[in-house]
């Protein structure tokens, strides 16, 4: 599970970058407007009628479901404060509705999570966890 803070930090944030790779490993990144519902993550698109020619699409849809989220920003600059939230998890095409309205989106469940700056306790350490499938 995330912990309080790197779920508020979570919360505060609406931009990601978002991996996705074909089926022949082909990477793909792209920045993109999120949510997450304390156990999922939400990717989808103001327009759905271009949504499904995207890439990131094509590349779940094409067979490869492996994909990384990453959230971050920096606290401050001086002294310099980056911080984050990685995600690898498994992703799925379905209906929702969410910050685009009803829709397609693609579902994110995380299997391996790593934060960095978000839990005060930790200090400037990396925080890893893994979830069971």
């Amino acid at each position: 599970m995330f912990s309080d803070a790197e779920i508020q930090y979570l919360k505060s944030q609406r931009l990601a970058r978002f991996a996705t790779a074909s089926s022949k490993g082909v990477p793909e990144v792209a920045p993109v407007a999120f949510e997450f519902d304390g156990e999922y993550f939400w990717v989808g698109s103001h327009d759905q009628t271009v949504f499904p020619t995207t890439r990131r699409y094509r590349n779940i849809t094409g067979g490869n479901d492996r994909v990384s989220l990453v959230v971050d920003d920096l606290a401050s600059v001086i002294p310099w404060r980056p911080r984050g939230v990685q995600v690898n998890g498994k992703a799925e095409i379905m209906d929702h509705e969410g910050i685009f309205g009803k829709g397609r989106y693609v579902r994110v469940k995380p299997s391996v999570t790593s934060s960095w700056g978000v839990n005060p306790a930790a200090g400037a350490r990396r925080s890893v966890k893994r979830w069971s499938s």
